[in-house]
Order: C-alpha cells, then structure tokens, then sequence
C-alpha cells in the first residue's frame, strides 16, 4: 500500500497493515546499530552538554561541584535495561559507550606516552 492508498481511502481498518509498519518490525540489526552509535554519542554529548550548560549558568566553582550529577543522565540506559521492550536497544547503548571509553582511553595513554617518551 502506498502512501496516496492511504491518503485516497481514509484510515484503514484494524486488520490491515500500513506503509509505515516497517518500523515496529524493523530489521534485526537496526537495533544494534542505532544503540551503539546512540552509546558512543551518549558517553561524548551529554557530559559535554552538561558542562556547557552548568557553566552557562553558574560561576565556575559551582558548576563544577555540580559535575558529578552527569552521572543521574546514565540511569536512562540502565533503566532501559530492564524494559524488555529496550533491552536489545540498551545493551548495545552500553556496548557503545563502553567502547568509546576505552578507544578514548587508549589513544590518550598512547599520545601521552609519546610525548613524554619524546620531551624527555
């Protein structure tokens, strides 16, 4: 069915299937890689937006005793967790964030390391 079917006839009835169902039953690894790149974009953005907006609106050393709360955004995932609805989604959020740490982990040790190899 196409979207003028739609359009030309009116609402369908209760035992027909939409053009837009394909969301509600979408591939298999649509939810795997919407989570992860969700997770590395979560684990980047959000304690990034989070500082710009605590410093937008408070004095320095108030916005960063405020800092740790970034950690109450991370109760979304683990929340998701026990949904089953969202567990595939959120496992894979976590897969995500958990490998963003450790890439950004490890480049960082690593160009650390070059560089006090190398001044000193």
């Amino acid at each position: 069915m196409t979207e003028s079917d739609v359009r030309d006839h009116g609402p369908e009835t209760a035992g027909e299937r939409h053009w837009w169902d394909w969301w509600h039953e979408s591939h298999p690894t649509f939810a795997a890689l919407t989570g992860f790149f969700s997770g590395m974009l979560f684990v980047t953005a959000v304690p990034g937006g989070f500082a710009g907006v605590l410093r937008l609106l408070f004095h320095y050393d108030t916005a960063a005793k405020l800092f740790p709360f970034v950690l109450l955004f991370f109760l979304v995932p683990t929340a998701m967790l026990f949904t089953p609805r969202t567990r595939r989604f959120a496992k894979f959020m976590w897969l995500g964030m958990i490998v963003t740490v450790l890439v950004v982990g490890g480049v960082t040790s690593l160009v650390l390391y070059f560089m006090v190899q190398y001044e000193g």
